[in-house]
Order: C-alpha cells, then sequence, then structure tokens
C-alpha cells in the first residue's frame, strides 16, 4: 500500500473507496431482477454513502477541503485492485460470496487505514467504519449459509 505523508491522504483514500462500493452496490442492484436483493444492495449503497459523509467530516476537521468526486476516484488501491471479480452473469449465491470478498477487502482496509493515521478521532471513525464493513460481511455470510442449508 501506498505511504501516506498526512491523515489527509488516508481519508481520501477511504472516501475514494466508499464510493467505489456505493457505485458497486449500485451496479449489482441493476444486474439483478429479485426486488428483495436490489432493495438489500440499494440499502448497503445508502450505508456506504453514510460512510463517505463521516470521512468527508473527518477531512474538514483537519481544516483541509473535500475534493471533487471526480479528483477522488482516480485513487486507486492494491487492496481492491483484482481481489473482486465482477462477472455479468452470476447467481445469486455468486453474488453473496463476491459481496463477502468486497467487505472482507473493505474491513481489512480500513484497519490498515487506521493503523496508518495520527489523529485519534480519524482513527475512531475508520475503525467504526471498519466495524461496520465486518457486519455487512456477517449479514452476506447469514445469508449465504441460510441458502446452502436451504439447498
Amino acid at each position: 500500500m501506498a505511504e501516506f505523508k498526512v491523515d489527509y491522504e488516508v481519508l481520501e483514500l477511504a472516501i475514494a473507496r466508499e464510493v467505489e462500493a456505493c457505485n458497486f452496490y449500485l451496479a449489482l442492484a441493476e444486474r439483478t431482477e429479485n426486488p428483495q436483493i436490489q432493495d438489500v444492495l440499494k440499502e448497503l449503497a445508502g450505508e456506504e454513502l453514510e460512510h463517505k459523509a463521516k470521512l468527508e467530516l473527518e477531512v474538514i476537521k483537519t481544516g483541509m477541503v473535500v475534493r471533487p468526486q471526480d479528483a477522488i476516484s482516480e485513487i486507486t488501491d492494491e487492496v481492491f485492485a483484482g481481489a473482486i471479480r465482477f462477472d455479468v452473469v452470476m447467481d445469486y449465491k455468486d453474488l453473496l460470496l463476491m459481496c463477502i470478498q468486497k467487505e472482507e477487502a473493505a474491513f481489512r482496509l480500513y484497519v490498515d487505514l487506521a493503523a496508518r493515521i495520527t489523529d485519534p478521532d480519524s482513527r475512531d471513525t475508520l475503525l467504526a467504519i471498519a466495524e461496520q464493513e465486518v457486519k455487512h460481511k456477517i449479514r452476506f455470510e447469514t445469508e449465504y449459509d441460510s441458502l446452502q442449508k436451504g439447498k
């Protein structure tokens, strides 16, 4: 992972990941015909936007200005690069497995970023978001387990 000179850079990366996660869930929602699955995915997209807002508040607390989304979206991170395959055709089980992978990667990213940041409030925010990402993962794992039992 890239080295960061200031907390602001860490927060920018986290914001970019939340934008990516929101877009990820919205794209999945568009690719499924099941209204219940669509609702869950759209709900998660909304939660990712809430994470983004919390991170933007941390940026503002540093005295910096939140960069426009097009500038933030150019930030890349090897935690996500290649970690998740996005197939056009997938069944519900594959969708759940992909979401589990995505949430695991997000959790690991936030724990790693929290270790790199100096501001205690920002660190707490990153760890709180990491906890929420684990909850998302557990939600998908629970659904996956239910699906497996129902075979």
